[in-house]
């Protein structure tokens, strides 16, 4: 008995290693897609969100510490807004998700349309990893995020050239952090969607960390708007 309770645990310490390695590659994937769009609003041929249909949305005086935000409506009621802390997905019919840059945790919102705009990680507290009940929609709208990546990914590749993207990169690989080749980006975004489709609920197996609000993992609610230029996520 005592082998095959073992074996159990090992097998559960595996699986969990498994989730975090899985959790870690998509949040540096996110994270360096993050960067790229920062790269794309600074394009020197001209601003390439502003291009294809992006918003530009400066901060109110009150809030002139932080970037500008960048939202993009889609069919359906449907829109996507970037920020350098993660980006958002929303649905004015099923509500909308949000994908933390540095921790791959969705957070879900009943509300399609956002209230206040996401500013900073203080503006987040309605956020929060889905029940049991919202998670078959939590996970739709995350895939369906994933999907409009994969697209636009492709867009870039297709009107833009591979070379355009490659020199995205340049400045983000300074050899201390995981780079995904611009080649290997879209067929990355479609396994991750593809997995997550076959096991969303790994995302959200875990309890929250100690001392973090579960409301915002991932995010520390304390961070300010200047945060997020660092990496020169969307911005001017």
């Amino acid at each position: 008995m005592r082998v095959i309770e073992t074996s159990v645990v090992n097998q559960t310490d595996h699986q969990r290693h498994s989730e975090d390695e899985f959790e870690k590659q998509a949040a540096n994937l996110l994270s360096q897609q993050i960067w790229c769009w920062g790269r794309d609003i600074l394009r020197p041929e001209g601003n390439w969100l502003l291009e294809t249909g992006f918003e530009r949305i400066a901060a109110s005086a009150d809030r002139e510490d932080c970037p500008s935000m960048y939202t993009l409506e889609l069919p359906k009621k449907r829109r996507v807004v970037l920020r350098g802390f993660g980006v958002f997905y929303e649905d004015d019919a099923i509500g909308g998700v949000f994908l933390p840059r540095y921790e791959f945790q969705p957070k879900y919102t009943e509300h399609g349309t956002l209230k206040c705009p996401p500013w900073s990680a203080t503006d987040l507290s309605n956020w929060s990893p889905p029940k049991e009940s919202q998670q078959n929609v939590c996970a739709s709208l995350t895939i369906d995020l994933l999907d409009w990546i994969q697209g636009y990914e492709t867009t870039i590749v297709e009107r833009l050239g591979l070379a355009y993207r490659q020199s995205s990169l340049l400045s983000w690989d300074t050899g201390k952090r995981p780079v995904t080749p611009a080649e290997e980006m879209v067929p990355a975004w479609r396994s991750l969607g593809v997995a997550i489709a076959e096991n969303f609920q790994m995302l959200n197996s875990r309890p929250p960390m100690p001392d973090t609000p579960p409301t915002i993992r991932g995010v520390d609610p304390r961070q300010k708007c200047s945060d997020d230029a660092k990496e020169r996520a969307p911005e001017e």
